[in-house]
């Protein structure tokens, strides 16, 4: 099999990717009536819509950065897909990759040792154990 990665894990989610676009332009408008309100001569109102403005537009890109740095530390890793061919008449046994349109007990090519028809017995996949660790 190949080791294609899926689509959703090489990317943001489209739902965060709205929210935080939203939370930035909100931002950018609240930066806007800020000046306004200064221009205007309301300085409070202009400080919270100031203060408003920055605290949004950084947690937008704080969010943002999280989510790119949780995508690249993310690494799927597809398990190895294996397929156990096994000759009928002298019990000869050989592991190898699986490949498209296998299926058990499909007949293939002839024995090494025989030359009777080999057939295959299993197709699994590849489970690696983590390694275990113990509080000393």
């Amino acid at each position: 099999m190949s080791e294609n990665s899926s689509p959703t894990t090489t990317k943001i989610s489209t739902y965060v990717m709205m929210i935080v676009l939203i939370v930035l332009a909100l931002s950018i408008v609240a930066l806007m009536l800020s000046v306004n309100a200064f221009i205007a001569g309301n300085e409070m109102v202009a400080g919270y819509l100031l203060i408003i403005g920055f605290i949004a537009m950084a947690m937008s890109v704080y969010v943002l950065l999280q989510s790119r740095k949780r995508i690249a530390s993310m690494k799927i890793e597809s398990p190895k897909v294996m397929t156990t061919v096994e000759c009928k008449k002298c019990g000869f046994k050989s592991v190898r990759e699986f490949q498209r349109g296998d299926f058990v007990f499909k007949e293939l090519e002839a024995c090494q040792k025989c030359e009777d028809k080999m057939l295959i017995t299993a197709i699994y996949k590849e489970i690696k154990e983590k390694e275990k660790t113990f509080a000393v």
